[in-house]
């Protein structure tokens, strides 16, 4: 039997820009033994102080949120990709993070996922 798996895009070309609490869109990943998340920069960076890293959010609901323990460095610049294993998670994942007066980030972020 071959193994399912899909790619969701949850951020792309959004632009986050502080100050404030960011976040991915939410998706269902229930079905989902692992998730392999990325994170690329789509321009170049404006971050007087550096890159913050990003938390992976799980819910039961997907409304409702809590930290999953696993965090994703923000890329340094526009040429590098980060990423993040992910296990043992509920219904739903969603990336977040803050970003600080003065600073803007365009972000693609994309899931995927194995059953």
């Amino acid at each position: 039997m071959l193994p399912q798996s899909h790619l969701a895009i949850v951020a792309r070309n959004i632009t986050w820009i502080g100050p404030g609490h960011v976040a991915t869109e939410p998706h269902e990943v229930g079905w989902a033994k692992e998730a392999v998340i990325f994170v690329r920069l789509l321009k170049p960076p404006v971050w007087p102080h550096g890159p913050h890293p990003l938390a992976v959010e799980i819910s039961a609901d997907g409304m409702h949120w809590a930290p999953h323990g696993t965090s994703i460095a923000m890329p340094k610049d526009d040429t590098e990709v980060t990423v993040a294993r992910v296990s043992h998670f509920g219904g739903w994942l969603r990336i977040a993070g803050q970003v600080h007066e003065g600073e803007s980030v365009t972000v693609l972020v994309s899931i995927h996922l194995k059953a």
